[in-house]
Parts: C-alpha cells; sequence; structure tokens
C-alpha cells in the first residue's frame, strides 16, 4: 500500500487538492512506495501567505532567541539521525553511511548559523563627522524560498533554510516531488524545536509551483541547486521579477594527476570521489586527467580491478559501495551516455550496463564504467552524465592539463593530485573554476565558507552558505546619527564631504 505526502504549511501537513501526483519510488526495490502531491499555484500561495504572516514575529526575535531554535533542532536531527537517514536512502537510494554522511553536511550549516548573533552583527564608526556616528545593521529580507533537488535532499535544504531563517527569514522549501520525505520531516523537527508555525513550509511540486515562487511578489530572494538549463531559468525569471537569486546549475569535475602524485591514494580518491552515490553528487569527479601516457597507464592498472571490484548492492546494505540510481529514467539515461561514448570512439574498460542483483532485478542498479581516451569534443565529455561513469581525458602537459576544466563550460569544482607545492599552488591561482582541491578529491567547502561555481555553474553573485549566505539573506541598512547640541543654525546646499 502507498502512501500519500502531504505539503507543510503553517505548521501542519496538509493534503494536496491539485489531483495531480508523482510517484515516489524505493530504487533499490523498483517499486513505488509513496506518492508526492503536486500543488497547484493557490496551494504554494497559500504557502507564501503562511510565511508573510509569521515573518514580523520571528524577524523581531533577538538573534540570541533565534539560535536557540537552531540549537535545539540540530539536536533533534541528531537524535532522529537514524530515522532519517533510513527514510533518505529508501526514497534516493544512496546507502545509509551516505545518507548520514548528507545530513550531517547539511547539520555542520546549522552549527554555523546558530552563531548569528555575531554573523548579523554590523559596524559602528563614531565621529565620522563632527557630532556624526554612523553605524549599519543586517535586517532579513522576508519570505524566501529554495527549490532543492533530489541527489541531496537532506543537505541542500539545510544549507538554505538553516542560514536564511535565523537571519530572521521565513522559508518555502520545494523539495524535489523524487524522494520529499526527509525535508517534510526537518519541517517537522523545527517547529518541535520552537520555530512558530510559518517559519519553515514544505510544498511539493513541479514547474506551477516553482513559477509561483519565482514571481510572486511576496518572495524576496530564491536559492536553487539543480540542472544548468533550469538553473538559468530560475535564474533569468526570478531576476526579472525583481528577486535575489543564487542559481546552482551542473557541474563537469576535472581531477589532474601529475606525474609525482601517489597513483594509490588518487585511484583511492577516484574511486569514492566518482562513484560514491552512483555519481549522483554535483561534486563527483567525472573527468581524470592523467598528464603523460605513461602516469595513464599506470594509474588504469590500479584503477581498472578497483572499478570492476566496486561492490554495488541494496541501499540498507552496509558492506555496499553504493546503491541504486535515483529512478528508471535515470538509470536509462546514464546507460544511453555510455552508448553514446562507445558509438563516439571513446575505450570502455569497464562497462557496467548490464549489471544485475540477484533478488533486487526491478532495482535501478548500475555497475561502474571507465573510458580511457576521452576527447574534449565528445559528448560525454562536454555534458553532465550523473552516473557511475568516470572518463580518462589523456594531457601531454601541464599546461594542457590546466587548459581542460578552464575552457570547459561548467567551472564548479576541480582537483590536483601532486606532491609538488609550487605547481598545486600555480594550479590553484590559475585554473577557472569556483572550487578547488590539492589533493583532496571532493573539494567541498566546510559550512563556515561558502560553496559555489563558476561560469555555467552557477548563476548570480552570492554563494550558498558561510558569510555569503548570510549576505544573501539579509539587507544592508545604514544609519547616520547626529544629535542637535552645538548644531550651527542656516541651511547647507553642497553634498555632505569629510572635507
Amino acid at each position: 500500500m502507498t502512501t500519500e505526502l502531504t505539503h507543510f504549511i503553517a505548521g501542519k501537513h496538509v493534503k494536496g487538492t491539485s489531483g495531480r501526483f508523482l510517484d515516489v519510488y524505493n530504487p533499490t526495490l523498483g517499486e513505488v512506495q509513496a506518492k508526492s502531491p503536486l500543488a497547484t499555484a493557490d496551494e504554494m500561495r497559500s504557502a507564501i501567505a503562511a510565511a508573510q504572516k509569521a515573518f514580523p514575529e520571528w524577524a523581531a526575535q533577538n538573534p540570541q532567541k533565534r539560535a536557540r531554535v537552531m540549537f535545539k533542532f540540530k539536536e533533534l536531527v541528531e537524535k532522529n539521525m537514524d530515522e532519517l537517514a533510513a527514510m533518505l536512502s529508501r526514497e534516493h537510494g544512496k546507502v545509509i553511511s551516505d545518507s548520514k554522511g548528507d545530513i550531517q553536511r547539511g547539520l555542520e550549516v546549522i552549527e554555523f548559523a546558530c552563531g548569528i548573533p555575531h554573523l548579523m552583527k554590523g559596524d559602528f564608526s563614531e565621529g565620522a563627522g563632527p557630532g556624526i556616528d554612523m553605524y549599519s545593521m543586517r535586517q532579513p529580507l522576508g519570505v524566501v524560498a529554495g527549490i532543492t533537488p533530489f541527489n541531496f535532499p537532506a543537505m541542500i535544504p539545510m544549507w538554505m533554510f538553516g542560514v536564511a531563517i535565523a537571519c530572521g527569514n521565513t522559508f518555502i522549501c520545494k523539495p524535489s516531488e523524487k524522494d520529499p520525505s526527509v525535508p517534510l520531516r526537518l519541517a517537522e523537527l523545527m517547529m518541535e524545536a520552537g520555530a512558530p508555525a510559518g517559519v519553515l513550509n514544505v510544498v511539493i511540486g513541479d514547474k506551477e509551483a516553482v513559477d509561483t515562487i519565482l514571481t510572486d511578489p511576496r518572495i524576496q530572494a530564491v536559492s536553487f541547486v539543480g540542472s544548468t538549463n533550469i538553473a538559468s531559468y530560475v535564474y533569468a525569471t526570478a531576476a526579472a521579477n525583481g528577486k535575489r537569486v543564487q542559481a546552482m546549475g551542473g557541474a563537469k569535475n576535472h581531477m589532474i594527476i601529475m606525474p609525482d602524485a601517489n597513483l594509490d591514494q588518487v585511484a583511492d580518491a577516484l574511486i569514492g570521489a566518482g562513484y560514491g552515490s552512483a555519481g549522483e553528487r554535483c561534486m563527483a569527479i567525472s573527468v581524470a586527467v592523467p598528464v603523460g601516457d605513461a602516469v595513464a597507464d599506470a594509474l588504469i592498472e590500479r584503477l581498472k580491478p578497483r572499478v570492476e571490484a566496486l561492490r554495488v548492492g541494496p541501499s540498507n546494505d552496509p558492506d555496499s559501495d553504493y546503491g541504486p540510481m535515483v529512478s528508471a529514467e535515470h538509470l536509462a539515461k546514464v546507460k544511453g551516455y555510455v552508448d553514446l561514448g562507445v558509438k563516439e570512439g571513446a575505450k570502455l574498460l569497464v562497462d557496467g550496463r548490464d549489471f544485475k542483483l540477484q533478488g533486487y532485478e526491478k532495482g535501478y542498479f548500475m555497475g561502474g564504467c571507465l573510458f580511457d581516451n576521452v576527447t574534449r569534443d565528445m559528448r560525454i565529455y562536454k555534458e553532465e552524465i550523473f552516473g557511475p561513469v568516470l572518463s580518462i581525458v589523456r594531457a601531454q602537459s601541464f599546461d594542457e592539463a590546466i587548459d581542460l576544466p578552464s575552457t570547459h563550460e561548467y567551472g564548479n569544482g576541480v582537483a590536483i593530485y601532486t606532491s609538488d607545492g609550487d605547481a598545486a599552488r600555480d594550479f590553484a591561482s590559475r585554473v577557472q573554476a569556483g572550487m578547488v582541491g590539492i589533493n583532496v578529491p571532493i573539494p567541498v567547502p566546510l559550512a563556515y565558507h561558502s560553496f559555489g561555481g563558476w561560469k555555467r555553474s552557477a548563476f548570480g553573485d552570492t554563494n550558498q552558505h558561510g558569510t555569503e549566505g548570510v549576505k544573501f539573506y539579509t539587507k544592508i541598512k545604514t544609519v547616520t546619527s547626529r544629535w542637535p547640541t552645538g548644531i550651527r543654525a542656516g541651511a547647507e546646499f553642497s553634498i555632505p564631504t569629510m572635507k
């Protein structure tokens, strides 16, 4: 029997009224386990109204009281970690350990948001002029919204709403309709932590719900993570409607392997960064760039048996390296890219297309795939595959290796493995990407720094979480103050200066 999910609006579960639903699958079993209601524009507007109603009281709370709610929320998420991880794995397919990592990385942003009394402090200048003091203050925007992807149903919502709510805003979360149960549960826990009704609302929907977010004048800012084409649409539409926007798109993350790198470490790093979570990560390493054919051949010698030995299994099996893909449609899409790579002339060293798991034949499983001799003109190099597929693009020089990620249309993350500090420093300075790892395969910044790519990996001028997130979810007000004592009479018609 399938469960009919609900929206969460004004502190209550609200049954969908549109009559439109999307099946939510258990990817391990390939079976429908729930139905997501797809919201109407009116249902989304009711959530916006609830958030707008809650905003004045929540914004008026002093930052320390909001921080106490964040502390309590963090405590409740940790207390319910096992429940949340199991729920996440059932809908997404990632293994339990990876689900706990998904939740933990979100919690680290909540930990950062607990410092909001300090983070929202303004500046003060005494004696800026004769008897004049100046000070600035940060204030919340109002109702803000986040549109989040299927691949991190805990982390990315917490990246967004943690900072936004701590700053005094109220929030609408539009999660992926593929795996919305964890965001709904997080909203319950936020209420339990002491947030008033309407501070965090979760509305499940498709384009109708998204377009309402992008055009409703009551929403002041929109944060998005997803594919590049939709990120571009979200940015253009929301900005045209006068909203702040941060829209994170696709990626094609390269790892440069220098001749002096420890290739055993490199092979281990590529296995985790390329195949973890079945490659369904925007920071997955999908392109390995060994410098020199000797390095490439030696790397393949180490890498190929590791890919062949990957343990693909049920999401609830602690021995599984990674679980199934999120849906049958996505599985078919990724297999189609492997077919295309073969047609384009790349050499398929490991073929995981026909992988089957006994007892789970309906599950959306795919074995690891490894390509060699991929070139920059191939579609499997140009486009984001978002699956357990790693491409080796051979470079003959350091400059050629830097040029590959620097000239790619995406600029999310990039890594280099080397023992040469000078090469690493030069690479970090010159490469055209937003996040760089030096002997680190997945350079996702910690919560007190900010996450964001370059080029067509990100639209908007402000990154996610960290101090950039605080800036995004607040506006600055600057006050110039002078009291009457000693002010001489008479009008002044010239603009005030410090002369």
